[in-house]
């Protein structure tokens, strides 16, 4: 299962809005026999893409499947069909697909004699590959995620406006790695005005051969200065004349969007921290203290401690000379 999780991270970003499942197929002995990976949209699902490569040897083998195998015909025939055709005797799924138009292939096998066992490492494929995936089958809205650089002081730029770098230089390309394998990047219009970002990924490109470019999403009423940076041909910008989180979360959706990228300013920051709609954050702390300047989050609300948006650290680690941080909002 660990190697069909590793699987279906390398796809991460490339199968939206289906999911990134990785599937691994063992012969009836044991030995690895076929791996695969969701591909893009109109492609073959992970478990098909396994089953190719383990041919005949898949027969009375098992399954290991992230998301549990889909029981419908969407614009590919089901998975259940194939892991059936193939003579699968076995299959083991993380977790259980919530989307009620493709659940069910846990039974349709069962019934059919399969073996079938579920919950096998479900909270490495709860919070990695297809945490924003479940999140967007769940609730119909994208999964955001918030990622901001500060001092230790929480502060994103020095009192005259100076922001690089905060940050190190292996956060810096951590963060352009995470922007591969998301569906939009989102800033408001005054980070777009104050520092003219390109919102682009860069660096290497993991998975199919498919070179693409998140959605550049830039919220906010007022125009884009001529000329700006995310305006040019390298990627789609969208520019979305609104303040409020649902709305934009709407129009997303409406697009097939699965996972933002929240990247700035403050202020857009605190209208999804105000309207409970940051889902992960992830901070890169800088050990340095800069004092003055403006602060990672602007007014989310929040007039009282006991008001205070909540939070559960997942996960601290080190990146370079910086403190990362992943924390989800508390239930």
């Amino acid at each position: 299962m660990a190697l069909a999780v590793a699987a279906s991270e390398r796809v991460r970003g490339t199968t939206s809005p289906n999911p990134p499942v990785g599937c691994v197929i063992l012969d009836a002995d044991g030995v690895l026999v076929g791996e695969g990976a969701t591909r893009p949209p109109g492609g073959a699902h992970a478990e098909v893409v396994a089953l190719a490569q383990a041919g005949e040897r898949a027969r009375g083998g098992t399954a290991f499947v992230t998301l549990e195998p889909c029981a419908h015909h969407g614009r590919t025939p089901p998975c259940t069909r194939a892991l059936l055709d193939a003579g699968v005797a076995r299959v083991v799924h993380a977790v259980a697909d919530p989307n009620p138009k493709a659940a069910g292939g846990a039974d349709v096998l069962r019934a059919a004699g399969v073996r079938v066992e579920s919950g096998l490492l479900a909270e490495d494929v709860e919070r990695g590959p297809l945490r924003a995936w479940l999140h967007y089958a769940r609730t119909g809205r994208p999964h955001v995620t918030w990622k901001y650089a500060a001092s230790f002081d929480g502060r994103v730029a020095a009192a005259d406006g100076t922001s690089r770098w905060i940050s190190s230089e292996e956060s810096r390309a951590e963060v352009h790695d995470f922007r591969t394998k998301v569906d939009a990047i989102m800033v408001g219009t005054g980070t777009v005005r104050a520092d003219d970002p390109r919102l682009t990924a860069r660096g290497p490109r993991r998975g199919p051969d498919v070179v693409r470019q998140p959605l550049r999403v830039v919220v906010g009423t007022g125009d884009l200065p001529p000329g700006a940076r995310v305006l040019d041909d390298e990627a789609e910008t969208l520019h979305l004349r609104t303040r409020d989180a649902d709305v934009v979360l709407g129009a997303l959706a409406a697009r097939g969007v699965v996972d933002v990228l929240l990247e700035g300013g403050p202020t857009l920051a605190g209208a999804f921290a105000g309207a409970r709609r940051i889902d992960r954050v992830l901070a890169y702390l800088a050990p340095k203290f800069l004092g003055a300047g403006p602060p990672a989050l602007g007014d989310a609300g929040v007039s009282t401690v006991t008001g205070a948006v909540a939070l559960v650290v997942e996960q601290v680690s080190m990146c370079g000379l910086d403190v990362r941080i992943s924390a989800v909002p508390a239930r």
